[in-house]
């Protein structure tokens, strides 16, 4: 069984993270950086999360990312990004245990004295984060092909795509769609797309990759790649390789976010909620 560090155990990478990307970033972006930092294998990263749709070590940077903000290191906008504040950028280490008692002893209904993390109201605050990311991410999973295929493109047009298509061809080389992005009204490129319904344990491998690019070669200037998952480590080194054309990579946590950000299917009121009639609607 995979050891997946634990949330105070994130702490300190986590805000490596933070000053390695400039001070500020997405959720997906730190997750991907941490690990990088910790140099997890991709066993531990691939451990889903108890409630399935999210993998383990998510889940516990949310935790870790709570318990900074708690302590005045990092703040986080509308927008879903996370940034350090005055006092984060001045902070390059901290100790777990100091963390961990100063919110406790500025959270009325904490426990003192233990490292688990189980005030109410930090439990919730974390929930609030993540179960609408779970609820996303199960329904994405139990959509008919067809209606994904449709949830992709209209997160294409959205995007800024023009002349959106499914190609549905098996034997396109795993290219699942393609578009035509357009810069100012002036400048154009065209782009593909493949795409991958995987669980949180199935991770996107770098002979997946490599076969998306040589479906790519003399067809056309950008690739695109989504899964509900994530990428091993040797994929995303693939994908960025030297001499090789470069993929743009979205794993399940930034597709969810993306949809969040889209407003579709995915609104924001007091909490985050996943609306599952629109996604049947598809």
């Amino acid at each position: 069984m995979p050891v997946v560090p634990q949330y105070h155990e994130l702490f300190n990478p986590l805000l490596e993270a933070f000053r390695n990307l400039g001070g500020s970033a997405r959720n997906d972006e730190l997750l991907k950086e941490v690990i990088s930092i910790m140099d997890l294998s991709d066993e531990v990263t691939s451990t889903p999360h108890k409630d399935g749709g999210i993998s383990e070590v998510a889940y516990r940077l949310a935790w870790a990312r709570t318990y900074l903000k708690k302590r005045g290191l990092i703040d986080n906008s509308s927008k879903g990004v996370w940034a350090l504040t005055h006092e984060g950028t001045k902070t390059s280490h901290v100790d777990p245990s100091e963390v961990i008692a100063y919110v406790r002893r500025n959270t009325s209904s904490s426990k003192a004295g233990n490292m688990s993390p189980i005030s109410e109201n930090e439990t919730q605050e974390v929930e609030d984060e993540t179960s609408w990311k779970v609820d996303a991410m199960k329904i994405l999973l139990s959509l008919s092909p067809s209606a994904f295929e449709r949830l992709v493109v209209r997160v294409l047009r959205e995007s800024g795509f023009d002349d959106v298509t499914v190609t549905g061809k098996s034997g396109d080389g795993g290219i699942d769609g393609k578009g035509l992005i357009r810069v100012n009204g002036i400048l154009s490129f065209h782009a593909v797309v493949q795409c991958k319904r995987y669980s949180p344990g199935r991770l996107v491998t770098p002979s997946e990759i490599r076969d998306f690019r040589g479906a790519m070669q003399g067809r056309t200037d950008k690739g695109i790649f989504i899964t509900t998952s994530d990428f091993t480590k040797a994929a995303i080194e693939e994908a960025t390789r030297d001499g090789a054309p470069p993929l743009d990579l979205i794993n399940g946590e930034r597709f969810v976010d993306i949809l969040k950000e889209l407003r579709l299917g995915v609104s924001t009121r007091e909490i985050v909620v996943v609306d599952r009639g629109w996604f049947e609607g598809l």
